[in-house]
C-alpha cells in the first residue's frame, strides 16, 4: 500500500462546521491582507504590504470564500502559521489539505505566458 504525501497547501474555508457562510463576506481578503508581510525573503520594502504573500493567498472555492495557506508559512513563520490555524479553529472554519492548481492554459510558475 502506498502513502499519499501530504499536500503543500492548506484551505481555509469560509464555511463553518455547521455549514454557515462565515462573515463578514471580506474576512480571506482581511486575512490574507494581515499576513502580507510574510513572505520568502520577509518584507521586501516599501509597498511590499500591498500584495498578498504568496504563502497565504484568497481565492474561491466550490463557492466559498477561502484561505490557501503553504506549509512554507509554518517552516519560515511558526507564530505566523499558529495564528491562521488558531483563527480557523476559533471561528470553527472547515480546513482542508489540497493543492492549488493553475488556471488551465496559465504558464507554470516563472515562465512567461
Amino acid at each position: 500500500m502506498t502513502s499519499i504525501p501530504p499536500s503543500n497547501e492548506v484551505f481555509i474555508r469560509g464555511v463553518t462546521r455547521d455549514g454557515r457562510s462565515f462573515r463578514p463576506s471580506d474576512w480571506a481578503e482581511r486575512l490574507a491582507g494581515v499576513m502580507a508581510q510574510f513572505r520568502p525573503g520577509g518584507a521586501q520594502g516599501p509597498g511590499s504590504h500591498l500584495g498578498y504573500s504568496p504563502w497565504c493567498v484568497p481565492t474561491t472555492f466550490d463557492g466559498a470564500k477561502c484561505v490557501v495557506v503553504n506549509r512554507a508559512l509554518r517552516e519560515h513563520e511558526p507564530m505566523a502559521w499558529d495564528f491562521v490555524m488558531n483563527f480557523a479553529r476559533d471561528n470553527e472554519l472547515q480546513v482542508l489539505e489540497a493543492c492549488l492548481l493553475p488556471e488551465p492554459g496559465a504558464a507554470p510558475a516563472g515562465k512567461p505566458a
